[in-house]
């Protein structure tokens, strides 16, 4: 501990230092106030039970006091004068310009000048700049380092959690840009601007903002003017790194192709800080009509404006900012007559519906042309199935319809398949047909046999599952294998191989049946008792002598 004192004597740690060094990065100067409303909101809730406000605001940046104590020792900052309320100003040395890029993940060629000097005369300018970063940012407190604060600190500190939140964090604003409309990025020419901030955050919806702060010192004329140098900016082009030509904006920053369905210019924000003479309720209403060439869009048949190359200007007040925030209804953009939020001011609200409504409309008209193919190809499905069925051949036999696998084969034509013989009639019928033209001819097609030597050949009956001639059903496996082969070398044919087996098997009872009718004697022989050995019948029996 004794050696982190020595470092250290004002007992910073590496959070507070890290804390100054990232908003002094980005604001090049500012009070210990500034830097603890911004680096660790949570103190402004504490130490309410101080006598004056003077006395709370000392106990709760004497943290950020030290560290910058201990900064100043390391040559990392400096006190740069002093502000109108008598507050010190702090600035970064070059040394802590170098420290505080590692922090911001920022190069050092981008961060600018130390700010020596801001606070010659005050520094009103820079102050109102930072007002207006600390009202755009809404810093929220970390309540769980409130953990052990009594309930109305807690209190007064979830109101502010719960409140609408701010656009981006430290790191995304930038102070004191160039904007050369000759020159370079780092040695800019005469003609060009210096934006007083620039906000990149993307992750709310704000990709590119430029922001200029007026303490109301300047007239309309002068504000027109630096609209000018603005635009002058905008449509300066110069080759990228892959050899395109672009606008130089483009190369240094990343935004949408389109900004809100138009190819506009970044939009400029006009905070009006009123400590000066020039009453802004008067200045903008002349500062429109003499930039009406830089914002005014031309009106479309939706209802729409077109902003092609033209600047989004739009117009606050920094009270009302810091009230209300980037959410709230104080954003007057240049050509309409009401009051938005940020987002709404900056983008093109009746653009952005009238686009959903032509695509709502479009993906309707895609749906019911998609229907209506649907409907034609079903009803011309049905018509094809329709017309198919209508050709469909009947039977001229049983006037029943063949079914599709005998329309494809008594319709075939193709080289090498076999013609039907019977290309009228149906599967039944055809077997039905060869059954009786073979009954009609008294005997089955056999063919002759040829013999080579111990060789001997059989032939197919039928080429085709047989129907029984009796009942007309179709023969099973074993029955059609039985009744199948005929020819020399078969031991056994089949006496009626036109019938199924059961019908056979009727056939076969009913021939027995009428034979025991025609010989009854035998039935009575039968019935007799076995004779005794001796008899007529024993002569047959073998070694009787006759």
């Amino acid at each position: 501990m004794a050696g982190k004192r020595k470092t250290n004597p004002a007992g910073s740690t590496n959070s507070l230092r890290g804390d100054v060094l990232r908003v002094l990065g980005a604001l090049k100067v500012a009070t210990a106030d500034q830097i603890q409303r911004i680096g660790a909101p949570h103190l402004t809730y504490r130490h309410a039970d101080k006598g004056t406000p003077s006395e709370q605001k000392t106990a709760r940046t004497a943290a950020h006091t030290g560290a910058l104590a201990d900064m100043r020792k390391h040559g990392l900052s400096e006190t740069g004068g002093s502000t109108m309320a008598g507050e010190r100003l702090r600035n970064l040395t070059l040394k802590g310009l170098e420290a505080a890029s590692h922090e911001l993940r920022r190069p050092v060629t981008e961060m600018g000048s130390t700010a020596r000097g801001a606070g010659s005369s005050g520094g009103s300018h820079p102050m109102a700049v930072n007002e207006t970063v600390i009202a755009m940012l809404r810093p929220k407190p970390d309540m769980a380092k409130l953990a052990e604060d009594p309930p109305e600190v807690r209190a007064a500190a979830q109101a502010a959690v719960d409140a609408p939140g701010g656009i981006g964090t430290i790191a995304s604003y930038w102070t004191e840009v160039p904007l050369p409309a000759t020159g370079t990025w780092n040695a800019p020419g005469k003609g060009g601007a210096q934006a007083d901030l620039v906000l990149t955050a993307p992750q709310d919806r704000m990709p590119l903002l430029f922001i200029e702060v007026d303490n109301c010192h300047e007239t309309a004329e002068e504000l027109a003017l630096k609209l000018e140098k603005y635009a002058r900016f905008f449509r300066r082009k110069m080759k990228d790194t892959d050899g395109k030509e672009r606008p130089m904006w483009r190369t240094r920053w990343t935004a949408p192709d389109t900004w809100s369905g138009d190819a506009v210019h970044p939009p400029v924000l006009l905070v009006f800080n009123r400590v000066g003479e020039r009453n802004p309720n008067r200045t903008i209403p002349r500062l429109i009509e003499l930039t009406r060439h830089l914002w005014e869009g031309e009106r479309q048949r939706g209802g729409f404006h077109d902003y092609d190359g033209r600047i989004p200007i739009i117009a606050t007040g920094l009270t009302k900012l810091r009230e209300h925030g980037p959410h709230g209804l104080v954003f007057l953009r240049f050509g309409r007559d009401h009051m938005e939020p940020l987002w709404a001011a900056v983008g093109n609200p009746r653009r952005e519906a009238a686009d959903a409504r032509a695509r709502d409309e479009t993906r309707r008209a895609q749906e019911e042309y998609q229907a209506k193919l649907r409907r034609v190809a079903a009803e011309q499905a049905t018509k094809k199935a329709a017309e198919r069925e209508a050709r469909r051949p009947v039977c001229v036999g049983c006037g029943a319809q063949f079914t599709d696998e005998r329309w494809e084969v008594a319709g075939a034509t193709d080289w090498g398949v076999p013609k039907d013989t019977h290309p009228h009639l149906c599967d039944g019928c055809k077997q039905w047909a060869v059954v009786d033209e073979g009954k009609a001819a008294g005997k089955q097609e056999q063919p002759e046999p040829v013999s080579r030597g111990a060789e001997q050949y059989e032939f197919r009956r039928y080429t085709h599952r047989p129907v029984c001639s009796e009942c007309g059903a179709q023969f099973t496996d074993e029955r059609w294998k039985a009744v199948e082969r005929v020819g020399w070398g078969i031991l056994r044919q089949e006496a009626n191989p036109t019938l199924c087996e059961d019908c056979d098997q009727r056939y076969e009872a009913c021939i027995r049946d009428a034979w025991w009718e025609r010989h009854p004697q035998q039935e009575q022989e039968q019935a007799l008792p076995e004779q005794k050995a001796g008899g007529w019948f024993s002569r047959f029996r073998p070694g009787q002598a006759r």
